[in-house]
């Protein structure tokens, strides 16, 4: 298959970005790191009046801290976020995800904010964003909009944005108490999408659970939250007894779907054993 016929631009910054999404409207599409959309546009999945490359807005790339905040610019690569040292220091979460993300050549010009806007549910960004309590800064013509990482997905491949706004950052909490984290997926093989993964994150104090995150990539239609067994594990001192009750109360929770090569009831199963892997994790590394 080849790309339908269409008209590209490549704007020198937002606003004439802003100014072109306004007057072309659906028929416009944004080019970002381009490794979902040239596979859409090959089969025809989308047909774009006009493709607007958003490689020259300097506006969006950039890796830094704001205040009581770390910024990745929309257009910051998934290698950039590999090699940040900000990123290390800070999101170490990240660091543990990025490197299950496709390979090296992908990485290089796929994009983080690609990778939020287009919300797969078996993408590791999304989870992480979830897991890290982060919030995406949307531009558009009426000004930014925050949205935090728990109101944004809403959906197979649905966000919150408006047609009009597109993603310029993400933004991530830092400067408080540290957090514990842990990072795992099962793939068929290395660099496929994952089958069922975790992002999780959470204090630990006295050897009790605090803040704890735990959102799932691969499992649920969307990017998720196991909200109800996060309530459950809240407060209770982590240790082998509780990660096993934990365990048991997230498969009556998570709403699981078939995919090609997996039941429900495999997905489900599976989760069980991220789960408890993330767990011991987080106790093991206090």
């Amino acid at each position: 298959m080849k790309a339908p016929a269409f008209s590209y631009v490549r704007p020198q910054n937002l606003e004439d970005v802003i100014a072109l999404m306004q007057e072309h409207g659906e028929e416009a599409s944004l080019l970002a790191g381009g490794q979902t959309l040239h596979a859409t546009l090959n089969m025809r999945l989308s047909e774009p009046g006009l493709l607007i490359d958003l490689q020259s807005v300097s506006e969006l790339k950039g890796i830094q801290i704001k205040g009581s905040v770390l910024s990745i610019g929309a257009m910051v690569t998934h290698t950039e976020i590999e090699d940040s040292e900000l990123i290390a220091q800070h999101l170490p979460l990240l660091c543990a995800a990025v490197v299950h993300i496709a390979h090296r050549a992908i990485r290089n010009f796929g994009t983080f904010g690609g990778s939020i806007a287009y919300a797969d549910p078996a993408a590791e960004w999304p989870a992480c964003l979830l897991a890290l309590d982060g919030v995406v800064v949307a531009l558009g013509p009426e000004g930014e909009r925050r949205i935090k990482a728990q109101d944004f997905f809403t959906g197979l491949y649905s966000t919150n944005l408006e047609n009009n706004e597109l993603i310029i950052a993400c933004e991530f909490p830092i400067g408080e108490d540290a957090k514990l984290f842990a990072f795992n997926e099962l793939a068929r093989r290395h660099g496929d999408y994952a089958s069922v993964g975790i992002a999780a994150s959470a204090k630990l104090q006295n050897k009790r659970i605090h803040d704890i995150r735990l959102a799932w990539l691969g499992a649920v239609s969307m990017p998720w939250r196991s909200l109800q067994t996060e309530a459950m594990i809240e407060g209770q001192e982590l240790n082998d007894e509780l990660i096993e009750k934990a365990v048991q109360f997230l498969k009556t929770e998570l709403p699981a779907e078939a995919d090609l090569t997996h039941s429900a009831l495999t997905k489900t199963h599976l989760a069980g054993v991220m789960l408890k892997r993330a767990l011991k994790s987080i106790l093991q590394n206090h």
